[in-house]
């Protein structure tokens, strides 16, 4: 299947699941958010039964019940939709643009997520750093791309800091999570059939490490999962 049918596919059930729960707009923000967990897993049949992708979820023992933040690897849109149907009400740290598409922008403000300019996340942006403590302060977690952006599968981006002035911020278990997705439905070229998404969710860090140690410990950890996941033809 040719990327351009797939995205039709795809994002027409988008857009069809929006204006299905366009009325929870003004209605509790459950009902917003179950609709997320719809498109969830209307990502996950797409990837699965379009592009015959067996997905897999490696270390779902490792949520805990205490808070945690999520630092997730983003190399597709995949993640963006089905990290929605493994936790509960994410809520996303997402670029500023996103929030203004008319209709699913208006969806990603409803569930709480938060606008950031890239590359502006700093001590001095006290403001956005105040979105993230207040935000923490429900049992929803936030959801992170310690990377900044999606990369390809074979990129080794180092980590933004933003992600380590979170974690000292909110003073609570980062939870890393890396998802091999561009090996199936990458930004760039063609889609892959035939292929493994895995998801691995690893033990929480708990809080109290320096920035240094901290970003240092997420990162390689992160990457050895990563690359340890990889397709064999991806590696």
């Amino acid at each position: 299947m040719s990327k351009i049918s797939f995205s039709i596919i795809f994002y027409s059930g988008v857009a069809l699941v929006c204006i299905i729960f366009l009325p929870s707009l003004i209605m509790p923000k459950s009902v917003s958010i179950y609709g997320g967990r719809l498109l969830g897993y209307w990502s996950k049949f797409c990837v699965k039964f379009l592009l015959t992708t067996n997905i897999k979820i490696i270390g779902k023992e490792n949520i805990i019940n205490e808070k945690f933040f999520i630092a997730c690897t983003h190399q597709s849109a995949f993640e963006t939709f089905y990290l929605q149907a493994i936790f509960k009400g994410p809520k996303f740290i997402l670029k500023s643009e996103l929030l203004k598409i008319p209709i699913f922008g208006w969806y990603l403000k409803k569930i709480g997520s938060i606008a950031v300019e890239r590359n502006k996340i700093s001590k001095e942006n006290i403001n956005f750093l105040n979105q993230i403590k207040i935000s923490s302060n429900d049992k929803r977690p936030i959801v992170i791309f310690p990377q900044g952006t999606r990369t390809e599968p074979h990129e080794r981006p180092n980590f933004k800091k933003g992600v380590a002035r979170i974690y000292n911020e909110l003073n609570i278990n980062c939870l890393p999570v890396t998802i091999n997705s561009g090996e199936v439905w990458p930004k760039n070229g063609y889609l892959n059939r035939n292929k493994n998404i895995t998801i691995t969710i690893l033990k929480p860090i708990k809080p109290g490490l320096s920035t240094n140690e901290f970003l240092y410990i997420l990162q390689d950890t992160m990457y050895e999962v990563l690359d340890k996941t990889s397709n064999p033809s991806s590696a």
